[in-house]
């Protein structure tokens, strides 16, 4: 049990303490794209950065709206960060860092994932504000539409491994990865991770120049930043599913091991990054019309492929 604890205790540091730095990871690199210099200042590369912000955050004024549902407004942050951490202790990053190995694995990924999409939701409803409920309207339609293809993706990769769970899944690419054998599901699956996350060129629950902040329009102070720790925990944690169905999770070319997995998790989070400021944001219509008219007759069709050559 002690040593269940300190696995599960380092994680969660690591994944906190992660998403901090993706926040610093995202602005060094925007500037890169842009010419720019990004943050300097504070430590070495402007290390420090994440750390003055946050201390700036806790000492910030939090208002709230009169007419809000209060519980509501102040449960809502929370929600995202339990289904983060939550997640991590699913994932298995190493043989011998897996915290615990349910059989139905991908399931409580999609259920937690599934859930951290209440906490957009409550969030804008609670506030009783125009801006807010359009965000959180925008991102329950934007859920139902781009969980149906991660399903669809996922169940392609399930039929390959003969397995639900992740560990069973990365064993099942000892000797050739899955992006391989389904690349057509992992870019369905990459697609709708940036759905999911809520991340541009879908991040229409948040649009400033539309909706003001969207579903956190109404938060300040440290549950503004638990939403913003939130959304940058669950890049991670999509990155590590990415990797773990279709790149091997701890398998590399040369020597297996957990430094394998974090350099492929290293990488989609820049792609993560790349991707946001380079491609401009979807129209809503445009949204849901991928969704429904392109990617979910695509992972269909792979998927019933996929079976009918898995039965030969």
């Amino acid at each position: 049990m002690i040593i269940t604890f300190l696995k599960a205790f380092t994680l969660i540091f690591v994944v906190l303490t992660g998403a901090a730095y993706m926040v610093w990871a995202e602005r060094r690199f925007s500037a890169w794209i842009q010419d720019r210099i990004g943050p300097n200042r504070v430590g070495k590369f402007g290390l420090l950065q994440p750390l003055v912000d946050v201390i700036k955050l806790m000492f910030k004024e939090e208002i709230v709206p009169i007419t809000a549902e209060k519980f509501v407004h102040f449960l809502a942050p929370g929600i995202v960060i339990v289904c983060a951490i939550t997640a991590v202790s699913v994932i298995p990053f190493d043989p011998n860092l897996v915290i615990t190995n349910p059989p139905i694995g991908i399931l409580i990924i999609m259920a937690l994932s599934s859930l951290s999409a209440y906490s957009v939701i409550l969030s804008g409803f609670a506030s009783l504000t125009k801006y807010p409920v359009f965000g959180s309207l925008r991102a329950a339609a934007q859920v139902v539409s781009y969980e149906i293809p991660i399903a669809l993706s996922i169940l392609s990769v399930a039929i390959m491994s003969n397995s639900l769970s992740l560990v069973d899944i990365v064993n099942a690419q000892k000797n050739l990865w899955f992006i391989i054998l389904q690349p057509v599901a992992f870019l369905i699956f990459l697609i709708s991770a940036f759905a999911e996350t809520n991340r541009a060129p879908f991040d229409l629950p948040e649009a400033e120049s539309e909706l003001v902040g969207g579903y956190h329009t109404e938060y300040s102070s440290m549950r503004f930043a638990w939403f913003f720790a939130g959304e940058y925990a669950h890049i991670i944690i999509s990155s590590s599913i990415i990797t773990t169905l279709f790149l091997g999770g701890w398998y590399g070319p040369i020597k297996s091991g957990f430094w394998w997995f974090f350099i492929k998790v290293i990488i989609l989070c820049y792609v993560f990054i790349w991707v946001r400021w380079t491609f401009p944001r979807f129209r809503y219509d445009q949204l849901m019309s991928f969704s429904w008219k392109f990617l979910i007759p695509l992972a269909l069709i792979n998927l019933l492929i996929t079976a009918l050559i898995k039965s030969l």
